[in-house]
């Protein structure tokens, strides 16, 4: 019996090959190769993938196809057909999805209910101003409600600290220096 000496792996020059029952081994082999890379990133990462692999000896068309190569080609082609909910990992984007909208939803709803409370309140306002002609600060205080004597509170306290700052700055401005029995010195001399 004689045995086959085999050169093992070589590197493969990405050259066409010329010889014809050389291309269809070559061919074959590497085409499983793909489909299997293929349906191994499917798995693995949930991709959806579409492979068509063209033979150069006219034996056929191969393709390859996760969750189906029509439903794919045809997203491909613009037909837009919608995704088979099959498959757990598109029941999980979905519901991924879905939950999204849900909170944008409520926070839409939340959003449009500060708004309603905001326009209220300014028409509230606007009547208070028409009712005391502007000055509504100065109805009774047995009349205002926690919001306006909160509002006022809160609007007497900046007047307050605009007031204050004024004062100071006029101080220091205005008058630069003190007295100091009858005489006039400037505040910044030593007493």
């Amino acid at each position: 019996m004689t045995t086959r000496i085999s050169k093992g792996r070589q590197r493969v020059d990405m050259v066409k090959i010329k010889n014809a029952r050389n291309l269809q081994v070559t061919f074959s082999k590497r085409r499983a190769g793909l489909l299997k890379k293929a349906s191994e990133l499917c798995t693995l990462c949930g991709a959806e993938i579409v492979i068509v692999v063209f033979s150069l000896g006219d034996k056929g068309v191969f393709s390859f196809g996760h969750p189906s190569v029509k439903s794919l080609v045809e997203r491909f082609l613009g037909r837009n057909l919608p995704q088979p909910n099959n498959d757990v990992h598109n029941q999980q984007i979905v519901a991924h999805r879905e939950a999204g909208i849900h909170e944008l939803n409520n926070k839409l709803m939340n959003l449009e209910g500060v708004l309603q409370m905001e326009k209220n309140r300014r028409e509230y306002l606007r009547e208070i101003r028409k009712r005391y002609n502007g000055l509504w600060w100065e109805s009774p205080m047995e009349e205002l409600n926690l919001f306006q004597l909160q509002h006022l509170k809160k609007a007497l306290e900046i007047l307050k600290q605009k007031v204050e700052k004024e004062a100071q700055m006029v101080n220091n401005n205005a008058f630069p220096f003190q007295t100091l029995g009858g005489a006039w010195t400037p505040s910044n001399c030593a007493r």
